[in-house]
């Protein structure tokens, strides 16, 4: 018999209910207010008395109202059917919310995630007589460009004896596909879809590896000196208005992954309603279709109950596992955890917890350890490879990167872009600091050459900070030039043309051919003589390198790019090209 209980006690979107029988932590239920029925998650228990979050509007809840429990953890629908969708943090379809009511969306109303109606063309891989185990394959259907496995639902634990299963043809997601056997004799129906509770990570799997192989974005400041290793975490914490989204947006289309699932957790609404605007225009470089085929967002800006943020986070992140489990590459990208940890504080403050730095909650990072700890690369049961990649934006307040939520994500993740108000303000894009940024990943371009890179960089702002003070003519030749090597490197390499068809996106094998041109340029004594001379030298080098970045690498464009840029440097060298050869091979 299901639990039921009563408000005692509201305050903002925290209720709390006496209830009669059992009542589990993070269990769905629902406050019912006349004919609706709001959706509520038990966050904490005190003898005969739950604390709930709503993850709607509360206006009108009162003591008195009674409360239903479900006996079911909160959780995620999956199965075929989930890409190209656009949900809200409970996993409602948005543009079949919108649909049936209108452009303000009413309370209470919940849908079906995925469509009863689509028919999916099935194809059996086991056969009856089969002994199975949980995450193991029974049959497949063609979702976009993917075979989305039709997997022995993760809650069956145990072996299991297939005793039936359809042949091939078209089903509807609810349509029996097998009926398996446990070890009782007791029969068990099967689906394409089941559940999964979001806030426990699916753990259906051979081996968990250690991310070592990088992830390519081709995006060369992150691919060269910041990378991100494929099943590995790295975060973007930056003011506004400082390019995160479009960042994200570039990695978006261009990363080597093959699932992209985005979760707004209270965004802006004006920041997410471009997201769902541009994505379906996005051509996605791989298909030449459109880019939300295999895209999932899951959508929750700052103007919804802040108690959903939560759970857009984690329905994203489960989303992210299930596909993991066919042996995808999978990108999470959670923008902005910042909203996310804003809403813990203030549900914290109304649980009356003691706070800790700036008022968060003491288990803040723990919390967000947890969370990016769900990233990985993992041995499926039927021996693919799969991984969840997890970038998070933070959203500092003046961009200060000391504050509670930037530090907590800084500890737990593997790869630091801090983006720079000044790049931005600069138009230097993408606006990733390269002096403040780090990355514990080895990346497509080697280690030596990448540290020399920075080292260069390095001298350069040096030599800068020393010229606000003693003025240009108080500086060396010497020091200029270092100075006008830094300024090159960081135009020519470390900027990209988003708007650009070529320069937008750079691949790995060019970023390291180009690397090493670039690094020729950077290691050669130059013979200059003036100031003048050195500043009209990279300037003409910087133009020349800037039209060779948007030429295509198999065209003659590109070749003859390359023959004037090796001129160039030879007509200043001191050294010849062969002998600036063997000092970047003597880097490695």
């Amino acid at each position: 018999m299901a639990t039921t209980g009563r408000v005692v006690g509201v305050n903002g979107n925290l209720v709390t209910v006496e209830f009669d029988g059992n009542v589990l932590l993070n269990e769905v239920a629902y406050v019912i207010l006349d004919e609706k029925r709001l959706k509520s998650e038990v966050i904490r228990i005190k003898g005969n008395r739950a604390e709930m979050q709503v993850f709607e509007i509360i206006k009108g809840v009162g003591v008195g109202d009674s409360v239903e429990f479900t006996g079911n953890l909160l959780s995620v629908v999956v199965g075929p059917g989930l890409l190209g969708q656009i949900f809200d943090g409970l996993q409602n379809p948005l543009p079949q919310l919108a649909e049936k009511c209108g452009f303000f969306l009413d309370r209470g109303v919940y849908l079906d995630p995925i469509s009863n109606e689509t028919r999916w063309i099935f194809s059996p891989a086991a056969k009856t007589g089969d002994i199975v185990v949980r995450g193991q394959t029974l049959g497949s259907v063609p979702e976009g460009i993917f075979e989305h496995k039709i997997m022995v639902p993760f809650d069956l634990y145990g072996t299991y004896k297939v005793r039936s299963i359809v042949s091939k043809g078209e089903y509807n997601v609810k349509q029996q596909i097998a009926e398996l056997e446990d070890e009782n004799g007791d029969l068990i129906p099967v689906s394409m879809i089941f559940q999964w509770p979001v806030k426990k990570a699916i753990n259906v799997y051979k081996e968990r590896m250690k991310p070592v192989e990088p992830l390519v974005t081709q995006i060369r400041i992150i691919d060269t000196l910041f990378p991100v290793a494929a099943g590995g975490t790295y975060c973007i914490p930056g003011p506004f208005g400082a390019g995160k989204t479009v960042l994200q947006q570039l990695t978006s289309r261009y990363a080597d992954v093959d699932i992209v699932i985005i979760a707004a957790c209270g965004e802006r609404a004006g920041e997410v309603v471009d997201t769902l605007k541009e994505f379906p225009e996005l051509t996605d470089p791989r298909t030449g279709k459109s880019l939300m085929e295999r895209t999932v967002i899951i959508c929750n800006t700052s103007s919804m109950p802040v108690a959903a943020r939560e759970a857009s986070v984690y329905t994203g992140v489960t989303i992210a596992e299930y596909y993991r489990q066919m042996g995808l590459k999978v990108l999470l990208l959670a923008d902005s955890t910042s909203r996310w940890a804003q809403a813990m504080r203030e549900m914290s403050g109304r649980l009356e917890e003691i706070p800790g730095e700036e008022a968060f909650p003491a288990y803040l990072e723990s919390v967000i350890a947890a969370f990016y700890e769900r990233a990985g690369i993992v041995k499926n049961i039927d021996g693919s490879i799969g991984s969840v990649t997890i970038g998070g934006t933070v959203s500092p307040a003046g961009g200060n990167f000391e504050e509670p939520v930037t530090q907590a994500t800084l500890k737990v993740v593997g790869a630091f872009h801090g983006l720079s108000r000044e790049r931005s303000d600069a138009r230097r894009y993408p606006a990733i600091h390269p002096l403040e940024s780090w990355s514990k990943y080895s990346g497509s371009v080697n280690v030596e050459k990448a540290e020399y890179a920075r080292q260069v960089l390095f001298r350069s702002e040096e030599v800068s900070q020393m010229m606000k003070v003693v003025g240009e003519e108080g500086t060396s030749i010497d020091d200029f030039i270092n100075y006008l090597k830094g300024e090159f490197l960081d135009s020519v390499y470390l900027q990209q043309n988003a708007f650009d068809q070529v320069d937008a996106s750079t691949t790995k094998d060019r970023q390291k051919y180009v690397f090493d041109k670039l690094l020729l340029i950077l290691l050669a004594e130059l013979k200059l003589t003036h100031k003048d001379e050195a500043r009209s030298y990279f300037n003409q080098m910087r133009q020349k390198f800037l039209d060779w970045n948007g030429s295509h690498i198999d065209s003659d464009e590109f070749k003859k790019g390359e023959t004037e840029i090796m001129d160039m440097l030879a007509s200043k060298s001191m050294e010849s090209v062969e002998e600036i050869n063997e000092k970047l091979n003597s880097l490695v």
